[in-house]
C-alpha cells in the first residue's frame, strides 16, 4: 500500500513538473552586431516589447545587440544550429547561401530608400525571402539602414582620389569589385572592428550609412565624408526554416505579425535617423562632408557601374530589371 501511495506522489510530482515545463515561455533569442540606437536596434526591442504585450506568458524575446553573442559573420551558422533564433545580417553576408541577394549590393541600383521598399515589397523582391530556404534558411522581412556615404582620410571627390586607398568592406564579392573598379583596395574585415581600424590607421576609410557612421563614431576619426549614396545597406531578417516551421499555427502567427510591425517602426526610424544622424555628424564639427556635384557624382557612376555587368549572370538579368524598375516612380 505504501508503495502505491509512492507512486502515486511520484506520478503527481511528475504531473506538476511536466505542467510547470509546460508553462515555461517560448524563448526567441534575437541576435544582432549594431547599437540599439540604430534602426535594427530598435527594431529588435520594439519586436520584444510587441511580443511582450501580445504573447505574454508565452513567448519571450531575448535581444543582444553589439555582437554581445555573434557577429555578423557567425550568427547564421549559430542559428542553424539553434543556438540563436533570430537574426538580421546585413544583405552583403549572404553570399555564401545564395548569389540573389547580391542585387543589393550593386553601387548607384536605387535612388532612394522608397524604390528599394518598392522593389523589396513586389514579386521579385518577395521571391528573394525563399531564395535559401534550401539552405535552410527563412527571410522574414527586409529592414532598412539606409543609403551609404563614403568616408576616408583624404578628400574623395572624384573616383581617382580613392586610387591606392584601403577600405574595409562586408563579406562581399560585388563590394569588393566595386572598390577595384577604383583601383582600390578593399579589406573585408568584421563590424565590430571599424572603430579600431580606423583609429590605428590600419585603412584608409569605409562605407556606411548616417546611422552607423554616428552611432559607432566612425566620423570622430574619418576626416572627411562623401555625400555619396553610392550603396544601400539593409538587413535581412532570418531564421532558421525548421525552427520557424516548428512553431505551434498560432504562435508563429503572432509572432510574424509582431514582427513585421517592428520592422515597419525600424523602417520608419531609418529614414528619420539618415536625417538627424547626419546632421548631428556635422554639428559635431569633427568631419568635413563633401557633397558632389551632379557632374561629379556622374564620374562616380561610370566608374562603378561595369559592376552591374560583371555580376548579372549570377544574380540574374531579370532580378536587377526589377530592382532598376522600382526606380520609376521615385
Amino acid at each position: 500500500m505504501r508503495l502505491l501511495i509512492a507512486a502515486i506522489a511520484l506520478t503527481g510530482m511528475a504531473f506538476a513538473s511536466s505542467q510547470a515545463l509546460a508553462a515555461d515561455p517560448l524563448v526567441i533569442k534575437f541576435s544582432h552586431v549594431v547599437a540599439e540606437n540604430t534602426p535594427k536596434g530598435q527594431m529588435a526591442n520594439r519586436f520584444k516589447e510587441l511580443v511582450d504585450e501580445r504573447l505574454a506568458g508565452k513567448v519571450k524575446v531575448e535581444v543582444y545587440p553589439n555582437s554581445q553573442l555573434f557577429n555578423d559573420d557567425t550568427v547564421v551558422p549559430a542559428m542553424l544550429l539553434g543556438d540563436v533564433h533570430l537574426a538580421a545580417p546585413a544583405l552583403s553576408k549572404f553570399g555564401k547561401y545564395t548569389s540573389k541577394l547580391q542585387v543589393f549590393d550593386l553601387p548607384f541600383l536605387f535612388k532612394d530608400l522608397e524604390a528599394a521598399e518598392r522593389f523589396q515589397k513586389g514579386p521579385a523582391g518577395e521571391k528573394l525571402l525563399t531564395s535559401m530556404t534550401d539552405k535552410g534558411i527563412l527571410g522574414l522581412g527586409f529592414l532598412h539602414n539606409g543609403l551609404k556615404q563614403l568616408s576616408a582620410s583624404k578628400p574623395l571627390v572624384e573616383p581617382a582620389d580613392a586610387n591606392g586607398l584601403k577600405f574595409r568592406i562586408m563579406q562581399s564579392d560585388v563590394l569588393a569589385s566595386q572598390f577595384e573598379a577604383l583601383e582600390a583596395t578593399p579589406l573585408k574585415k568584421p563590424f565590430s572592428e571599424v572603430f579600431t581600424l580606423l583609429q590605428t590607421k590600419a585603412i584608409d576609410g569605409q562605407e556606411n550609412t548616417w546611422s552607423n557612421i554616428y552611432s559607432k563614431k566612425f566620423f570622430e576619426v574619418q576626416e572627411y565624408i562623401t555625400e555619396s549614396n553610392h550603396g544601400l545597406l539593409d538587413y535581412l531578417v532570418v531564421t532558421s526554416d525548421s525552427f520557424w516551421k516548428g512553431l505551434p499555427d498560432d504562435v508563429r502567427s503572432e509572432v510574424g505579425k509582431a514582427l513585421n510591425d517592428a520592422i515597419a517602426h525600424g523602417n520608419k526610424i531609418a529614414l528619420e535617423k539618415a536625417v538627424n544622424d547626419r546632421r548631428r555628424i556635422l554639428d559635431s564639427g569633427r568631419t568635413k562632408l563633401i557633397e558632389l556635384t551632379d557632374e561629379q557624382r556622374l564620374k562616380w557612376v561610370e566608374a562603378m557601374k561595369p559592376v552591374w555587368k560583371q555580376f548579372e549572370d549570377e544574380i540574374g538579368k531579370d532580378i536587377i530589371d526589377a530592382a532598376v524598375a522600382a526606380n520609376a516612380s521615385s
